[in-house]
């Protein structure tokens, strides 16, 4: 049975991996100025419904069949990396392109917070080390609800903080004058991500 201790130690830790440059952070953060505060909100859903999907497949013992069928898991970080990359080579690509406003792409920018989260396997690696050390064994189905309700709701508050940081008029301002600065860095960051992770063992 989870106690309340189980639940702070997780939520500290989720921040904590939520804060650091990664993928998920750096295409949230670029969705939200770029697209204003319900683009960044639906892809923070969409991050947060993966990583929340992650989180219980961890709890189910993913870990385990990655570790019996490796190639599995080498075609997953392959897969993941290339889309990385295309994102990466997308926004290069468009960087001095005007920005369209996207108001009535919210749907897409869900499934694009999905595929990002999906584009790195290594997040259910992490969930399944922070899941072993944090919970006990023996969940019960209430406590995998608990847990599972407790992370989509940290990982999407977080995302949405960010999205009404980030959407406001002025940030939105200061990235249209330096839009092909910022798009470049963030297909530099995202591409070299991928490569990372499509040349890691």
């Amino acid at each position: 049975m989870i106690e309340w201790t189980h639940i702070v130690a997780f939520n500290l830790t989720l921040v904590a991996s939520m804060l650091v440059p990664g993928p998920a952070l750096l295409y949230a953060l670029r969705q939200s100025i770029a697209g204003g505060f319900w683009m960044g909100a639906a892809t923070g859903f969409g991050l947060a419904t993966v990583a929340t999907s992650w989180t219980l497949a961890a709890l189910l013992g993913l870990e385990a069949l990655f570790v019996a069928f490796p190639y599995a898991f080498v075609a997953l970080k392959v897969i993941g990396a290339l889309y990385l990359m295309w994102i990466a080579y997308g926004l290069w690509k468009n960087a001095d392109t005007p920005l369209i406003p996207q108001t009535s792409r919210h749907r897409r920018a869900f499934v694009g917070g999905m595929l990002i989260n999906l584009a790195n396997p290594k997040s259910v690696l992490f969930s399944a080390s922070v899941v072993v050390v944090i919970f006990p064994a023996g969940l019960t189905a209430s406590d995998i609800a608990v847990i599972l309700a407790n992370n989509f709701a940290i990982e999407a508050g977080g995302y949405l903080c960010f999205a009404a940081l980030l959407a406001t008029p002025p940030a939105r301002s200061g990235y249209l004058k330096l839009k092909p600065v910022f798009e470049r860095v963030a297909a530099t960051v995202l591409g070299l991500l991928g490569l990372r992770l499509l040349l890691s063992r």
